[in-house]
């Protein structure tokens, strides 16, 4: 039998969604592909043929969680470079707020740039629009287009925030919030001098 295009789609969609339930139910560790793949009902081979890994999973439902973020951070124009970048990640981290309970186990596996295997791997692509998305913002103040050495100093500083995020229990997270700032201050004292605006 033929399988159709609204068919696979719906497959997709529903591996996605029963996964993201087993990861909040059970945990990144004891959620396995099996797993997934029983609760979607389909065979363990057929879910390889959606997604390579549950790290590739999870990193479609960051992506997802990321984009509806995009709108939400569009809207903010006209703050200080400290400001743009605090409400970005924050709007970001907000947005993820959901998967919150798993996701510190999971960033380690698909975020970590000691676990990058090839430009493909599950995270790179969260990685790199996260990146330059960051560019854009240096950019968009007058920032000269900082080192990659630097570029990886903000990744893993950041990184560092998420980590905490994830497991921060203080009153609406004061505790991040306050971090975050921290990380902002040490990661734009590392930027190249501002460029003068042109007239």
């Amino acid at each position: 039998m033929r399988v159709t295009a609204e068919t696979k789609t719906a497959t997709r969609e529903r591996i996605i969604r029963v996964a993201a339930a087993l990861f909040m139910k059970d945990g990144w560790e004891n959620t396995t592909t099996r797993g997934i793949a029983e609760a979607a009902g389909i065979a363990a081979g057929t879910l390889f043929n959606y997604f390579a890994s549950k790290e590739a999973v999870v990193a479609v439902l960051i992506s997802e969680a990321l984009a509806e973020a995009g709108h939400e951070i569009e809207k903010h124009t006209g703050e200080s470079l400290e400001e743009e970048l605090y409400t970005f990640i924050w709007t970001e981290l907000s947005a993820l707020r959901k998967y919150r309970k798993f996701l510190a186990q999971a960033a380690e596996s698909i975020l970590s740039p000691l676990r990058r295997h090839s430009d493909e791997s599950a995270g790179e692509a969260i990685r790199r629009n996260h990146l330059e998305a960051v560019e854009s913002i240096l950019l968009k103040h007058h920032v000269s287009r900082p080192a990659a050495v630097t570029m990886q100093l903000y990744w893993t500083l950041y990184l560092g925030v998420f980590a905490h995020w994830a497991t921060d229990h203080s009153p609406k997270q004061e505790d991040t919030m306050a971090l975050l700032d921290q990380t902002l201050n040490l990661f734009i004292t590392a930027l190249p001098q501002k460029r003068s605006r042109k007239s």
